[in-house]
């Protein structure tokens, strides 16, 4: 289903391409679009999670550089049986986390600075079991994708703009084919948004859930990331919009509702289907632990006398073992 969903999403975004180009310069033009838009395809299959990450300048981190960021990722990973994904750092004071990667022996997940100072240990396994669950259901391939060839389409719109307009002769619909190349844009945004469905933001928070059992630490994560987002500008992911639907929270602005443009669901909605399942699985709140942040970001500790699977105590006591021994 991912498969078939990835192969009509890039015909989709192709057509679009080729579409541009026979607007700015005839059947050569739609040629020339659909070579380029093959060529990137290619790319981005191989390519396209690097970019994401160099984006964001994500900073690759290890068992000495962040040992209890990455020993949240590595027993969760065993947890869902995933192999290992690469774990990187975002220095941004936005509270956020994406995964990346065509495939799971290839995944990266990444998590801001702001959502490691922020949140509980807890709360951060809920989170990167969320990304882990994109991993484990092949989301990363279609998610990734679509960031890097979107973007492509919307620079190619403002290209067909700007040269549709001042070489009408190269062009059979000369101003009126600039103005509809330039329209391009934000219809590829909603194709974006209409092609991943909502429902992935569901199901990873449901099986993220699964994987580090504490339903109710993820909705606590999603609330307090969704406040902070709204107040806390991410200056890399408005300057790149088409990587807003790789984010746990739309990172953007402006996107607060369940509508049918939407690229996540409202947050209200997904923290009720937590807490859902949280009464179904019989849980109760643990938040816990700390987490040190690599590279001298400084320390955030939990709050203190609670306990949760990382066991132990937020004043950072060992007295108390979780799920994870």
């Amino acid at each position: 289903m991912n498969m078939m969903r990835t192969a009509l999403l890039l015909a989709a975004l192709t057509a679009i391409f080729m579409g541009v180009g026979y607007l700015v310069g005839g059947m050569g033009g739609m040629m020339i679009a659909f070579l380029i838009a093959a060529a990137m395809n290619i790319f981005s299959y191989w390519n396209s999670d690097k970019m994401v990450l160099s984006m964001y300048g994500a900073r690759e981190v290890d068992e000495r550089s962040a040992p209890e960021y990455y020993g949240i990722v590595k027993r969760l990973a065993a947890r869902a049986g995933l192999p290992m994904p690469r774990v990187f750092v975002i220095d941004s004071p936005q509270p956020n986390a994406f995964a990346t990667g065509r495939n799971p022996q290839n995944a990266a997940v990444a998590a801001s600075t702001g959502l490691l100072r922020t949140l509980s240990a807890d709360e951060i396994a809920g989170v990167m079991a969320h990304e882990l669950a994109h991993v484990k259901h092949h989301d990363t391939l279609t998610m990734t994708i679509t960031a890097t060839i979107a973007g492509a389409v919307s620079m190619l719109a403002n290209f067909a703009f700007f040269f549709g307009g001042h070489r009408d002769e190269r062009s059979p619909f000369g101003a009126i084919g600039a103005i509809a190349a330039a329209l391009l844009a934000p219809i590829a945004a909603m194709l974006v948004q209409m092609a991943i469905s909502r429902t992935r933001e569901y199901s990873a928070d449901r099986t993220g859930a699964e994987i580090c059992g504490e339903p109710r630490a993820l909705a606590s994560a999603l609330a307090k990331i969704a406040g902070a987002a709204g107040h806390i500008p991410n200056e890399a992911a408005e300057a790149n919009p088409a990587t807003a639907h790789l984010f746990i929270i739309n990172p953007l602005s402006g996107q607060r509702m369940d509508n049918l443009f939407s690229t996540h669901p409202a947050t209200e909605n997904r923290i009720a289907a937590l807490m859902e399942l949280d009464r179904q699985m019989g849980g109760t709140p643990t938040y816990s632990g700390r987490v040190d942040l690599p590279g001298g970001f400084g320390t955030r500790r939990a709050p203190s006398g609670t306990r949760g699977p990382w066991g132990g105590s937020g004043n950072g006591a060992s007295s108390g073992r979780g799920p994870w021994g």
